[in-house]
């Protein structure tokens, strides 16, 4: 994984030889936990300003199965599942707009 400090991307090199990109944006608009999304069965964008929401600070394990992202404005709640993530990938080709108006199932 790779996340430089100060730059909006994230990187992560799998074990099957491919490398996935997403935009810190995307990641935390599409943050999974309870708080950002409710209970719906649904993953939908939630919109967060510019600034230190958008930066990632941690990354950590989540067990063996997921990761947990740590934004600088605190907000640590989100568990992100590897499948999660490779569904995210799909979102990065696409424009700002293309991107939010999508919706995940809850993983």
């Amino acid at each position: 994984m790779r996340a430089p400090k100060g730059a909006r991307l994230l990187e992560i090199d799998w074990s099957d030889g491919s490398t996935t990109y997403y935009r810190h944006r995307v990641l935390r608009g599409f943050c999974p936990c309870a708080i950002c999304q409710g209970h719906s069965g649904a993953i939908d964008f939630v919109d967060v300003p510019e600034g230190e929401g958008l930066e990632l600070v941690d990354i950590a394990e989540a067990g063996q199965y997921a990761l947990r992202l740590g934004w600088g404005d605190g907000h640590r709640t989100g568990i992100y599942s590897f499948g999660y993530l490779r569904d995210l990938a799909s979102l990065y080709d696409l424009s700002e707009d293309e991107a939010r108006a999508h919706t995940f199932p809850r993983p």
